[in-house]
């Protein structure tokens, strides 16, 4: 009898770290652009943890550019709904090409998820989702998080280090979590040509 109950006491003890670990959510960015107005942040290895628990209610939503969800891959169960789309249009004061705003964003995300739905929304790097999540919260949607360090991370900012300037700190490819350049016609984001 004692040994059944140790093991049950052991068990629920266990279930309750990995529970509270999933429920866990990260703290508010420093970063204005990474904050959001529903106040929901969790870091990619949380995102992939609330998943895990529950992938029938939990989505990972990722918005970037379907040439970035392509080429630099993807979390193997990432929706791609882009928020911006790619124009090919130089912006030489940003030193990179423009992007402009997907008008079909929060239908195609209607289209594809609930209202209730938990939405763990990513980037590359935390910014764009936290845009997208305040789209999808104004658009209905009632549990959207935006995921703070994305799918590459944060830049390394260490001298000394080769990864200096590198997004190698932190994020869903950097954590270990599954990702994939394989393609789901049932996630990718395709428009009619």
């Amino acid at each position: 009898m004692r040994k059944r109950n140790f093991v049950l006491f052991t068990t629920s003890i266990i279930l309750l770290f990995f529970v509270s670990l999933a429920m866990a959510q990260a703290p508010v960015p420093s970063s204005q652009k990474k904050q959001t107005i529903t106040g929901n942040y969790a870091t990619a290895l949380q995102a992939y943890e609330m998943w895990k628990a529950n992938p029938d209610k939990v989505k990972i939503l990722d918005c970037r550019t379907p040439e970035e969800y392509v080429y630099l891959g993807h979390p193997e169960m990432a929706h791609n709904i882009p928020s911006s789309v790619w124009t090919g249009v130089w912006n030489a004061e940003k030193k990179s090409f423009a992007l402009k705003e997907n008008p079909d964003f929060e239908a195609e995300a209607k289209k594809r998820f609930k209202a209730d739905d938990t939405i763990l929304i990513m980037c590359r790097s935390g910014n764009r989702s936290a845009a997208s999540a305040n789209r999808l919260a104004e658009a209905g949607f009632t549990d959207v998080y935006n995921m703070v360090d994305g799918f590459e991370g944060d830049k390394v900012k260490d001298e000394e280090s080769y990864y200096n300037g590198k997004r190698m700190k932190n994020g869903w490819k950097n954590s270990g979590a599954p990702w994939t350049y394989d393609l789901d016609p049932k996630l990718i984001y395709a428009t009619q040509q």
